[in-house]
């Protein structure tokens, strides 16, 4: 325990917040229990690469037009580094700051989960793009696409804010409350900007060739990450909501101004990605409908932190709309060798997606 929650423990202490300095290692007794259920239905929700069936991809490939292979290779370009560059944040600042020994299990299994994530996406390039040329290219997106890079500098900005990037200072310990807003300004940003909405918009192409019949491997793996990533945000909000308890002072005016900006810049960024994605538009695919979507999303995710709407959008594809039904009903449903470990226990997953 540390001396911070030790002195805590004595009487008339200040009792130390989720965010204070510090290393508590102290499980019993549990002060953040939600989030010791959130590791505990992690555990629960495993799976793996190679269950993972690409076969009949191969043959959809071929019969693609090249406007849905140009979408296809882009899309694979940035599942290439976006799990990597989330991974690198939860390592270099969501374990380093959240000061809650509940928290750093669950963060622990995210890592892991990462960890399979990029894996999936190795396979799906290797099988994809047999090329070792193009393969190259595709792991270079980020320094060679200008819709991926535009996307990865926004991740790398609000890294550097905590980090010491970019001419910032880094920060060790979160100990002034300008400290604890950058820090949760990281955290909203990659729950709501990067797993909440990047993630989300590319999933959006791979269910829409699903509900055209093609791609079913590729659907299958992404089903397993949209549940992750789903969790993560999940997650990531209880730390938001957590803070907010303990430290309502933080949520003023101005953050929810920082906010709205960032959903607008994440908005903007994905927006560039879907112009490159669908160029003059396809058959049920172009950008006006995908910015369509991702307000609306981004609606979803300022709704969630407790901040107005901004958009006033829906979501123009039944076929998300379905995704999410399917996703909510079926999510322990699933027969155990396919995803859900066998495990006894009660399990709740009521989110919205």
């Amino acid at each position: 325990m540390t001396t911070d929650n030790a002195n805590a423990s004595a009487p008339g202490a200040r009792r130390a917040n989720l965010l204070d300095p510090g290393f508590e290692l102290t499980l019993r007794p549990m002060r953040y229990p939600l989030f010791y259920d959130r590791y505990r239905d992690a555990i629960k929700n495993t799976w793996t690469v190679e269950e993972v069936d690409l076969h009949s991809d191969v043959a959809d490939l071929a019969k693609l037009s090249p406007g849905e292979q140009h979408m296809i290779g882009r899309l694979v370009a940035f599942f290439a580094t976006g799990d990597s560059i989330v991974a690198n944040n939860l390592v270099l600042s969501l374990y380093k700051h959240i000061n809650s020994p509940e928290a750093r299990l669950y963060l622990s299994r995210q890592l892991f989960e990462e960890a399979v994530h990029v894996q999936f996406y190795l396979t799906l390039l290797d099988t994809y793009l047999p090329d070792v040329d193009e393969r190259a290219e595709a792991f270079a997106a980020v320094e060679n696409i200008p819709s991926i890079r535009e996307k990865a500098q926004f991740c790398f900005r609000w890294m550097a804010a905590l980090e010491g990037g970019e001419g910032a200072e880094r920060i060790d310990e979160l100990r002034s409350r300008s400290d604890r807003r950058k820090f949760l300004l990281n955290l909203i940003c990659f729950a709501a900007c990067i797993e909440g909405l990047f993630f989300y918009g590319a999933f959006t192409y791979v269910y829409w060739f699903r509900s055209r019949g093609l791609l079913h491997g590729l659907a299958t793996g992404t089903n397993w990450v949209f549940r992750d990533e789903s969790m993560h945000m999940s997650f990531a909000f209880d730390v938001v909501d957590t803070v907010r308890e303990e430290e309502p002072e933080l949520f003023d005016a101005e953050l929810e101004k920082e906010v709205t900006a960032m959903l607008d810049e994440a908005v903007e960024a994905e927006l560039q990605f879907a112009r490159d994605l669908c160029g003059d538009g396809l058959p049920g695919m172009n950008t006006a409908s995908m910015e369509e979507y991702l307000r609306a999303v981004a609606d979803q995710r300022l709704l969630r932190l407790g901040f107005p709407a901004r958009y006033g959008a829906s979501n123009p594809f039944s076929f998300m709309e379905l995704q999410n039904v399917q996703e909510l009903t079926n999510f322990f449903e699933r027969r155990a060798s396919a995803y859900q470990v066998a495990v006894e226990g009660s399990v709740s997953f009521d989110d919205e997606f």
